[in-house]
């Protein structure tokens, strides 16, 4: 290997990491010129300023649904801070991530780190730059991606800021019906999305105390007829269960109706929902920010103070 070659490999190693000159020169020498194996080196020899970010937690950023003529796609891309998410490298970097996921086929999310951009950076590579341009870890912490056949019409939506987006699958119907679910589910986040889908355990909790306030509120209800009684008791269960199923649930746009009405209504199937929003499931972390610039500002001046002492 010449040395212009591993001249532009420290180069590439040093705008991956933001490592200094001389130690990404020891990771490459130290590991054949591979930029992967050198990017291990670095992080057990805790030389790179991105990879000493990895053990932080990223828990705010963007969420994003979009679709191509056979696929539907949802990402959740995160930062730190919400700062940072509004910043146009963010940004970008989501817009060029989108693309390649929506290009390429991949299985899991394993799978769609390893995608590469037209100068051969894996999408993994690409968060590790940004997490050393930015300054805060940069994640790519979740996605969803599936074929669609002739016979499925997706609707799309992701909310003006950034922090939900949802993706409808149906049997049949058009797009339009589709992203009305999709708002729907949106701004409502049922629990669960079709009836089946609800434990036997809290099915019959809640007709059990379907039972127990009929017969307390309903006049003469243990007298009516079995059938009479049985509808009654219907009603009300799906009324508790319209509270957090999506398929019995008013429908946003229309509350004189049921969503699965309107999809029968519109000759279509609800086949699958997916509903990203951003952070969930994540243990944020409260970062006092005055102690952590506090903490640096004495660093600093420790390093200096050191400096002093040597000199």
């Amino acid at each position: 290997m010449s040395q212009i070659d591993k001249f532009a490999k420290i180069k590439e190693l040093r705008k991956i990491t933001d490592a200094p000159f001389i130690d990404c020169k020891k990771a490459l020498e130290s590991s054949g010129y591979d930029i992967d194996s050198a990017i291990d080196w670095l992080k057990k020899n805790g030389k790179s300023k991105a990879l000493k970010k990895a053990d932080r937690i990223a828990a705010e950023g963007l969420v994003l649904a979009l679709k191509s003529a056979d696929s539907a796609l949802v990402f959740e891309l995160n930062s730190e801070t919400d700062f940072v998410a509004k910043n146009q490298n963010f940004i970008n970097l989501q817009q060029k991530i989108s693309n390649l996921l929506l290009q390429n086929d991949f299985e899991n999310l394993e799978n769609a780190l390893l995608i590469q951009d037209s100068e051969g950076r894996t999408i993994s590579e690409l968060l590790v730059l940004a997490t050393a341009t930015i300054g805060e870890k940069i994640t790519l912490r979740r996605v969803f991606k599936t074929k669609l056949s002739s016979e499925e019409n997706v609707g799309i939506y992701t909310h003006s800021n950034g922090q939900i987006a949802v993706i409808t699958i149906l049997k049949g119907g058009n797009s339009e019906v589709a992203k009305n679910i999709s708002m729907h589910v949106a701004a409502l986040n049922p629990e669960y999305v079709f009836k089946n889908e609800v434990l036997e355990t809290k099915l019959k909790e809640i007709h059990e105390e379907a039972e127990k306030k009929a017969l307390s509120e309903i006049k003469n209800f243990e007298k009516k007829p079995e059938n009479i009684k049985t509808e009654i008791l219907k009603g009300m269960v799906e009324k508790q269960l319209s509270e957090f199923v999506l398929e019995l649930q008013p429908l946003a746009l229309d509350s004189s109706i049921s969503v699965v009405k309107y999809l029968a209504q519109n000759s279509s199937t609800l086949l699958k929902v997916v509903r990203f929003e951003v952070g969930e499931g994540i243990q944020r972390q409260n970062v006092d920010f005055s102690t952590e610039v506090n903490q640096q500002i004495h660093e600093v001046k420790k390093k200096k103070k050191n400096k002093l002492i040597l000199d």
